[in-house]
């Protein structure tokens, strides 16, 4: 009798999980391995052959209003997912990010008898620290992207392994080459003597609501001001083209729309005004300056201030334990004090130039390359 294929289930409810998953699927195939995926993923996943019980586009909500308004959608996902779980017995479940989620889900599967494991593991070391009781009574272990969470980890006896950034495996030294970034900026008619302000308002509905009316303002006080700038707006991956437009159709300012590889994308830029997330990294890596902001309404807002105890929100100054480009949140990222900043980096070029000397320390710091290989080995003893 023909031996079933091993089956894989993965929650990937968000852009950045999804990516990383498609590279752990890519990794396999290229590998001749022949597995069977099911679970939350994007599209990009689906045409990969993965079957989607949940659509991590319309899963991305952030805030306690966004997941309250659905929650009716989300519970019967959930619900699904225990179902087809309990039915087909997965050989392993890769849990990504979206922690409550996915916890509550870890819970039911550990009641199954099914292992799961923590792949982008929630950021317990920030806020709701108890939450790392959980993954250690209901996960059979966390891959660890950060060298600074192990310690956390570790003090608490949780099984893990720090494997890395699996952004470095995509991080393309060419992309650091002016001369190639300048002959594809012609490819879009920017001039050698003009600059390109980039503006990156996140992945998420939520996030398109909160940051891009903010940043197109600050992007048009910007340009008022420095006839050699170019504005080029980065569309996420998982965001559709038509959204943004119809979002636009008041913004009088000339743009360039960007949807491309991410990476590829913010090469091109030279300033960047990025919503937090894991889009700074990607920024930091290319040496970008940048200016981080995050706004959640006021709710979760106030929610996250009473808990969150940290002394930066921006993945890249968590990683250099300083403020290396600067971040602001809720009502200090307004148009005015976003300006004032943005704009230092366009004026200033020896604090610009002394930003990029911090960024280029970034590497170091996110292990060696090959996390995805890593995970793929790694979960195969499961399969």
């Amino acid at each position: 009798m023909e031996q079933a294929k091993p089956q894989i289930m993965i929650i990937a409810a968000e852009a950045s999980s999804a990516h990383y998953a498609l590279k752990l699927m890519q990794y396999w195939k290229d590998n001749g391995k022949d597995y069977t995926y099911f679970g939350v993923g994007s599209d990009a996943m689906e045409a990969f052959g993965f079957e989607r019980l949940g659509k991590s586009e319309e899963m991305a909500v952030v805030g306690a209003a966004e997941i309250f308004a659905h929650y009716s959608e989300l519970k019967a996902i959930f619900n699904n997912l225990v179902e087809q779980a309990r039915v087909r017995r997965p050989n392993v479940v890769v849990l990504m990010d979206y922690p409550e989620f996915n916890l509550m889900l870890a819970k039911k599967l550990h009641a199954m008898g099914i292992k799961s494991v923590y792949y982008i593991s929630p950021q317990v070391w920030a806020w709701r620290k108890g939450r790392v009781n959980t993954i250690k009574k209901y996960c059979d272990k966390a891959f660890l992207l950060f060298p600074f969470e192990a310690d956390f980890y570790k003090s608490r006896g949780v099984p893990y392994e720090f494997i890395g950034h699996p952004l470095l495996d995509e991080f393309d030294e060419n992309l650091l080459n002016e001369e190639k970034n300048r002959f594809n900026k012609e490819k879009y008619g920017i001039k050698s003597t003009e600059r390109v302000l980039g503006l990156m308002p996140g992945s998420r509905r939520g996030e398109l609501n909160q940051h891009l009316d903010i940043q197109l303002e600050v992007a048009r006080r910007l340009i008022n001001k420095h006839d050699h700038l170019r504005l080029a707006i980065l569309v996420a991956p998982t965001v559709k083209k038509e959204e943004i437009i119809d979002r636009l159709e008041n913004f009088k300012s000339p743009y360039i729309l960007f949807q491309d590889d991410p990476n590829k994308m913010i090469s091109m830029t030279d300033y960047v005004l990025v919503a937090s997330g894991t889009a700074t990294l990607m920024v930091g890596l290319l040496q970008k300056p940048m200016v981080i902001m995050y706004r959640l309404k006021w709710l979760t807002g106030l929610f996250g201030k009473l808990f969150i105890k940290i002394k930066f929100f921006g993945l890249v100054n968590l990683i250099l334990d300083k403020e290396v480009v600067p971040e602001r949140k809720q009502e200090e990222a307004n148009p005015d004090e976003l300006f004032r900043l943005m704009d230092r980096y366009i004026v200033d070029p020896e604090y610009t130039a002394s930003v990029i000397e911090e960024l280029k320390k970034l590497p170091q710091y996110l292990g060696e390359k090959g996390a995805t290989a890593r995970v793929a080995k790694s979960l195969e003893t499961y399969l």
